[in-house]
């Protein structure tokens, strides 16, 4: 018995010594009948100031008013404890925050004797926590507040969690559409099925951070340029749980950064233009005050003549693909569809780079087959091809190199390969070689190499026939090779007419007639009488709209070769004129200018022409369209 009064006699010293607990007995009512050390340091009470109050002293005054002390004391005595966390009051009438456990203790019969009560002061833990708990509301409403940047959370499997305003500004989509989908849907589809989204999370889990700047997509399916940065966030045992990501849209620096680009590609292009356009100018230039020097009986006049004749064709080809380009970005190229053989398409392309070629005195080997690589096209569209291709190799091949041109049928396709031993394509080109005004040397490197548009324009024909161009290298001074593949034609393609590959009929005798020349430029309107009256027709010369209306009345062309940008009366108002006052007798009106769009050809059918012809135009076009001038039909 004596250690039983022991033990409970070290228990009552226990509880009353206790110095970080306030604990104490309650009576049934709610009295207060014990006080230990820890009650009083807590609360300030000494015990003969505290014991026999009631308990509900501790309480804030609405907490009193709501019923709340009895209600501990209700809910303790019915499950047999009650515990809660809140505001009580010290004696100095300041607030401390308390977790309180009140137990019932009862007789072996049950009869309630009363309560005991253990108080914990937690208010450094509280205002840790409400620290913390503000602090995060604060950075929660900074983060939601931002809207120049997306700032949103990720779980672990790139589920959406979090979205704020900045998120919803730049992709469109609200918080409640957003949460709980996948991160992927930014971006662009041909992203996603390569995986980069999951590459994208899997170089965050590796290395703690992933940083991009590529396209992605709004919610109304607009494409903007973002830079994003994805940082893993782990808890401190180094579990993952989840990813911050921060997107920013670029796209108006990325516009900006393109405009630059594209300005000084420009420029670069303007100034490239100038200096090929000067070097066949040059020549010719030469060669007409070296022609006025000498007589006509003198061989160097042939001489000059061809050399006239073969800058003019330069000038002409950097004309004509300076316009393709142009038709080609309107939508305006035309292919004509007929069977056309490969090798024919070589053959043409050959002679017509041969000039290139054997300047540089290249090695030109040929390996195509015959009658097998037949494809469905336009044979002059395939040619430009090949011959953009081998100028291309023969500028940027050094003298004495080699060409290779072969052929094979490969996967239903007709493939076509031009390799050179030149000076290759640097690795960071091959991905851009194809792209307008890319050219594989600096500026002063270029001199004599082109406008940089033959293998844009190349590509362009190919896919245009459902074909395709691509670039191999090994690096500089490696060689290059380009091949061409163009899907083979089927033998419902096979069975096209041959009649359809023909344009216009055999051209019938030589017949003098007589035909009026008008163009503002003197020079031009002299040159082309002189071509036309050296096939023997008659001829008649108008420098501007109203001489030619004039003279239309009096001389009665059979044909007229018209000017349409003229001052004064434009060409299409003069052949609207002369369509008008030729009734009685039949006449064929053909434009003979430098404008050749097609809204160009439109409005030309519309003023009455029968044919559009663009500057410069070849003696043989002009002997058949006159020698036809009773059959015209509008081209």
């Amino acid at each position: 018995m004596d250690a039983r009064r022991k033990l409970d006699r070290l228990f009552r010293i226990a509880a009353q010594q206790t110095r970080d607990y306030a604990l104490f007995l309650l009576d049934a009512s709610g009295h207060i009948r014990t006080w230990n050390l820890g009650a009083q340091r807590m609360k300030g009470y000494a015990p003969n100031e505290i014991i026999g109050q009631h308990f509900s002293i501790f309480y804030p005054e609405d907490a009193i008013r709501s019923g709340w002390p009895a209600y501990e004391l209700e809910m303790a005595a019915k499950e047999g404890r009650f515990e809660d966390e809140g505001w009580r009051i010290r004696k100095d009438r300041t607030r401390f925050w308390a977790s309180v456990i009140i137990t019932a203790l009862r007789e072996t019969n049950g009869e309630l004797l009363g309560f005991s009560k253990i108080t914990r002061d937690l208010t450094d833990r509280m205002l840790e926590q409400e620290a913390l708990r503000q602090s995060e509301e604060r950075f929660r409403l900074l983060v939601e507040g931002v809207v120049d940047y997306a700032i949103y959370m990720l779980d672990p499997n790139g589920i959406i969690t979090s979205w704020n305003l900045g998120a919803e500004r730049i992709t469109g989509y609200t918080r409640g559409e957003i949460i709980g989908n996948h991160f992927s849907r930014f971006y662009p589809e041909e992203g996603r099925k390569a995986g980069l989204p999951e590459a994208e999370l899997a170089t965050a889990r590796a290395t703690g951070r992933a940083e991009d700047e590529a396209w992605r997509v709004r919610k109304n399916g607009e494409l903007f340029w973002a830079r994003v940065v994805v940082t893993a966030l782990h808890d401190a045992q180094g579990q993952l749980r989840g990813f911050a990501k921060v997107t920013q849209d670029l796209t108006q620096r990325r516009h900006l950064e393109d405009l630059q680009k594209a300005a000084a590609s420009v420029n670069e292009f303007i100034a490239t233009l100038a200096h090929e356009l000067r070097n066949p100018l040059a020549p010719i230039r030469n060669a007409a005050q070296a022609m006025a020097q000498l007589r006509p009986s003198d061989p160097a006049h042939e001489s000059m003549r061809a050399m006239i004749e073969r800058q003019s064709a330069s000038l002409t080809r950097i004309v004509d693909d300076l316009l393709d380009i142009t038709r080609i970005t309107r939508g305006n190229f035309v292919i004509e569809r007929t069977l056309v053989d490969i090798a024919q398409v070589v053959r043409d392309a050959v002679e017509a780079a041969a000039p290139a070629i054997e300047s540089r005195q290249h090695i030109l080997e040929i390996s195509v087959p015959e009658c097998t690589m037949m494809v469905i096209g336009d044979a002059h569209r395939l040619a430009q091809i090949v011959v953009n291709l081998l100028n291309n190799a023969a500028r940027y091949t050094a003298p004495g190199g080699k060409i290779t041109v072969s052929g094979e049928i490969r996967d239903g396709s007709a493939v076509l390969r031009v390799q050179d031993t030149g000076q290759g394509i640097a690795p960071e080109l091959i991905g851009r070689i194809f792209d307008m005004f890319v050219q594989g040397r600096n500026q002063l490197e270029r001199i004599g190499g082109g406008l940089g548009i033959g293998l844009a324009l190349a590509r362009n024909i190919a896919e245009l026939h459902g074909g395709s161009i691509d670039a191999k290298s090994e690096g500089l001074g490696r060689g290059a090779e380009f091949i061409v593949r163009l899907p083979l034609a089927d033998h419902a393609a096979g069975a096209l007419a041959r009649s359809d590959v023909s344009h216009g009929t055999a051209a019938p005798a030589a017949t003098p007639k007589r035909v009026l020349v008008v163009d503002d430029n003197a020079d031009a309107a002299m040159a082309l009488d002189l071509l036309v009256r050296s096939l023997g027709h008659e001829t008649r010369v108008a420098n501007d709209g109203a001489r030619a209306i004039e003279m239309a009345a009096e001389f009665h062309p059979q044909v007229v070769l018209l000017d349409i940008g003229m001052p004064g009366i434009n060409g299409y108002e003069v052949a609207k004129q002369i369509r008008a006052a030729s009734t009685s007798s039949p006449v064929r009106i053909v434009a003979v200018t430098g404008w050749g769009q097609e809204n160009d050809r439109q409005r030309s059918m519309e003023a009455g022409f029968d044919l559009h012809l663009v500057k410069p135009v070849t003696p043989d076009q002009i002997s058949l369209l006159i020698e036809q001038a009773n059959g015209a039909t509008f081209h």
